[in-house]
């Protein structure tokens, strides 16, 4: 007689978007890739108008939130609490044209650096959802 294995079978756990990325270091790629786009390209000067005149440290906060919101290390919220990411935006006037701005600025950025179309979808529909939701202004 065969012994029977009892002991219950655990699927291994689903990658976040963070492991599908690549890491921190691909996730600071993306977000270096973001500003420099905002940066350089005339199209997204509406939202570039919204930051500081160096964006170093837009990269670093944004860098630490995005570790955390892609399912990785929550470096964010270990040096300043919860994001409370509408809260912090209420000061900046968002309508539609900065939250495209701001989407059209990320597409391009991920699709920059290498990231799988399946995957740049998948973060972009997420990200519409949250650029969405900070809209404070009509239109």
């Amino acid at each position: 007689m065969s012994e029977v294995n009892t002991e219950a079978h655990t699927e291994a756990p689903q990658p976040t978007a963070f492991d599908l990325v690549g890491g921190e270091a691909r996730v600071r790629a993306l977000v270096d890739r973001f500003y420099d786009l905002m940066d350089l390209e005339a199209e997204f000067a509406g939202i570039r108008a919204l930051h500081p005149p160096t964006l170093d440290g837009s990269r670093d906060k944004f860098f630490w939130f995005l570790c955390g919101w892609m399912g990785g290390p929550d470096h964010y919220i270990s040096r300043f609490g919860h994001p409370r990411l509408r809260a912090r935006h209420l000061p900046f006037a968002i309508a539609s044209d900065e939250r495209d701005q701001w989407l059209r600025c990320m597409a391009w950025a991920m699709e920059d650096v290498g990231l799988d179309e399946k995957l740049r979808e998948r973060l972009l529909t997420s990200f519409f959802d949250t650029a969405d939701w900070m809209r404070n202004r009509p239109g």
